[in-house]
Parts: structure tokens; sequence; C-alpha cells
């Protein structure tokens, strides 16, 4: 005999197939929640939505920092000039 051969056995399989089946009904009526699935399919999508959204909203903070950073940085390298050459002309003076 190739099964269980013993009432423990036999009773521990069809506690396993049972478990197997509770698993196999549980997994074909969340595929058959179409409304279910269809919500869960919207918040997916409206979650990549948001952080699309969020990381479109940085980048374009960090554009506009970057564009407040430009002028400062050429002005300053103007007044480290001025302040050289400056500093050049009390020497040789």
């Amino acid at each position: 005999m190739t099964g269980p051969e013993t009432v423990p056995e036999i009773q521990q399989e069809i506690e396993q197939t049972r478990e197997r089946l509770g698993q196999t009904v549980e997994a074909l009526a969340a595929k058959a929640d179409v409304k279910a699935r269809a919500q869960a399919k919207t918040d997916e999508i409206r979650a990549r939505a948001q952080d699309k959204a969020a990381e479109l909203s940085s980048r374009v903070r960090r554009r506009q920092t970057m564009q407040f950073r430009w002028p400062l940085a050429v002005t300053a390298t103007g007044l480290v000039a001025i302040a050289g050459a400056l500093v050049w002309r009390q020497r040789e003076t």
C-alpha cells in the first residue's frame, strides 16, 4: 500500500487536504470579487500617481532653487574678484 497506513496518518492527510481546499476556495473567492479587485487596482494607480506628482513637484522645487542659486553664485564670484583686485591693488601701491 502506498498511502497512509494508520488512522492518525489518514486524519493528518484529511486535515492537510481541508487546509489546501480552504486556501483554494479563498483564492477563488478573491478572484471572483470584481469590485474588490477594481478597488485595489484603483488604489494602486492612485498611489503611483501621487508618487509621480510628488516626484515632479520635488524636481520643480529643485529647479527653482537652482535658478535662484545661479545669480547668487555669479554675484558672489564677482564680489570675490573685485575684493581680490582691490587687495592686489592695495599691495601694489
